[in-house]
């Protein structure tokens, strides 16, 4: 396949994008795709710099939207995201949020997910051919965010809809029905998030919401706005990424069955296991930014305007930063991934998705030691911007004692 014939949607790459990013990266690091209208950067250390260029922006809604949609709902919702956000707002949403999401109060739910963990291997126990996104691996993230903010535990079931709605929007899959189910989803969500906070504002409680709503109350410059643009940012990537990173986690070690093995008898093993199926088949695929001021990238010219696909994918399997890239090595070290981004964007949410893999990963192993993946060819989403199953069938098998 031509550099210029490459499609990220095309379904062959939706299934292994890794061969033809080898052969791009190789041939044509920063390669100007005409079929998605953006520069495709591939190789690790132009990759982590760009993370880093002030001169390509984030805050890039205005792009996304048309003149006629800018003042839309989810137009709205998703400009006060701070993932679409240059300093100094980025700077000043993300200090309102950061506070909860620091080591120690992540360290401080450890007890809370692995009891949220052992629930939920109790129900595969009694239901051992399941689909594990649907039984594991969405609900365990899904309910550790939501009793963050404070969402009533009867209307989690709700935001599996309303997420997967809004998907295709914020990460770029196809189909022209996708606006249409965006819009519904952020229209429900804006209703929900600003019902919750009244509630709050009468009956404060030791949630992350009633956090934000102090803070606006405090003068901190947090409009309603920004609060349930945060909130549903906090919702949807507090455990889409980790969801992803859960069930292709499974189907990895599932198809390694060595590795599998090998950190089963070397728990030890787990931190870095887990470090490395970031980096192998990491939650998120390509990170997008847009140029502000033009810029020189192995001699290619790049103009303010022009998209830039930063893509994590292939940067993490250059052989130029990590030997034997697609062998998987649950003991690799050093490994600098570029799995949850890096700079000032680098995911909030980092620590609780490590804890959140950590904790769910060594269980389901050592409940389940026969779990097998029953498809040779799983259904992958076929987004852009992230790479995730969208289902995942498994017989979980005989479980030990609890």
């Amino acid at each position: 396949m031509s550099a210029d014939a490459i499609d990220l949607l095309a379904p062959g790459l939706v299934a292994d994008p890794h061969p033809a990013l080898h052969a791009l990266r190789a041939r044509d690091p920063v390669h100007w795709s005409a079929r998605h209208q953006a520069w495709l950067v591939s190789r690790h250390d132009d990759v982590s710099a760009a993370f880093r260029d002030p001169r390509l922006s984030n805050d890039r809604v205005g792009s996304i939207f048309g003149a006629s949609e800018r003042d839309t709902v989810e137009a709205r919702i998703l400009s006060h995201w701070m993932e679409f956000q240059d300093p100094p707002r980025h700077t000043r949403l993300r200090a309102l949020v950061s506070k909860a999401f620091t080591p120690r109060v992540v360290e401080s739910l450890r007890p809370r997910v692995i009891e949220l963990v052992d629930e939920l291997l109790g129900d595969i126990a009694a239901t051992p051919r399941c689909d594990l996104v649907a039984a594991f691996a969405h609900p365990l993230p899904a309910s550790v965010i939501a009793e963050m903010l404070g969402v009533p535990a009867e209307d989690r079931v709700l935001f599996r809809g309303w997420s997967d709605d809004i998907l295709g929007l914020v990460f770029g899959s196809g189909g022209s029905e996708r606006f249409e189910r965006a819009r519904k989803g952020f229209a429900e969500l804006d209703a929900y998030f600003r019902a919750l906070l009244e509630a709050r504002r009468s009956a404060p409680r030791d949630d992350l919401l009633t956090a934000l709503v102090a803070a606006e109350e405090r003068g901190d410059a947090l409009s309603r706005d920004e609060i349930v643009g945060t909130c549903v940012l906090l919702l949807f990537g507090g455990h889409e990424t980790t969801t992803n990173l859960l069930a292709s986690s499974v189907w990895l070690l599932d198809r390694h069955p060595a590795e599998r093995e090998r950190l089963r008898r070397e728990p030890a093993l787990l931190a870095s296991a887990i470090e490395e199926l970031l980096r192998f088949e990491g939650p998120s695929k390509m990170m997008v930014r847009e140029v502000r001021a033009p810029l020189t990238l192995r001699e290619r010219r790049l103009e303010p305007g022009q998209r830039v696909f930063l893509l994590q994918c292939a940067a993490n399997r250059d052989p130029e930063i990590f030997a034997d890239p697609d062998r998987l090595d649950l003991a690799r070290r050093p490994n600098p991934h570029l799995g949850f981004g890096f700079g000032v964007h680098y995911c909030l949410g980092a620590p609780l998705a490590r804890l959140e893999a950590q904790v769910a990963i060594a269980a389901l192993l050592a409940r389940f030691p026969g779990l097998r993946v029953l498809e040779e060819a799983p259904s992958w989403r076929p987004t852009l911007l992230s790479r995730g199953l969208a289902k995942l069938a498994v017989d979980a098998g005989s479980p030990t004692r609890p």
